[in-house]
């Protein structure tokens, strides 16, 4: 049944998909390194925003972890931006708690303008290794259904 799930993720996210050129992003995270886009040119970029209150965020904690811990090296980086209100470092305790591997980023209206429209928790921006924004996806994402997609694309 895990199967049919993740296979049915990869095809929502490759539904989702439509070619949009990324505004250059630069991004600050709570380790005070900064983040840019261009920086990551050649590999894959997916921004995600979620916050330590959301459910179906903290479902997907794990999934992303795992797909930056074995991709960042090498072919994609998982940057995340957390929307809350509270202090950056109730978030930075939370993140350590929950084994958050991936740079996290305090959100705000400025980031959002930066990536682009944020109607749920958690929403996923996809770029590719030439910095184009390709997908995003209102709702959770899984390690198997962007690796499913990646191998389905090809950018130069």
């Amino acid at each position: 049944m895990e199967i049919f799930r993740n296979l049915a993720r990869g095809l929502l996210l490759l539904a989702l998909s439509s070619p949009i050129h990324a505004t250059d992003f630069s991004l600050e995270d709570m380790r005070g390194k900064m983040h840019r886009l261009e920086d990551y040119r050649g590999k894959w970029v997916l921004v995600n925003f979620w916050a330590t209150w959301c459910p179906p965020c903290l479902s997907e904690i794990p999934e992303l972890s795992s797909l930056h811990d074995a991709h960042k090296d090498s072919d994609l980086v998982v940057i995340g931006i957390a929307m809350d209100s509270g202090s950056s470092s109730k978030v930075a305790s939370f993140a350590e708690a929950h084994g958050i591997s991936y740079p996290v980023v305090m959100g705000n209206r400025k980031i959002t303008r930066q990536i682009g429209e944020l109607k749920v928790l958690p929403t996923s921006y996809l770029y590719a290794p030439n910095g184009k924004q390709v997908s995003y996806q209102d709702g959770e994402v899984t390690r198997a259904s962007i690796e499913t997609y990646i191998k389905n694309k090809k950018f130069n």
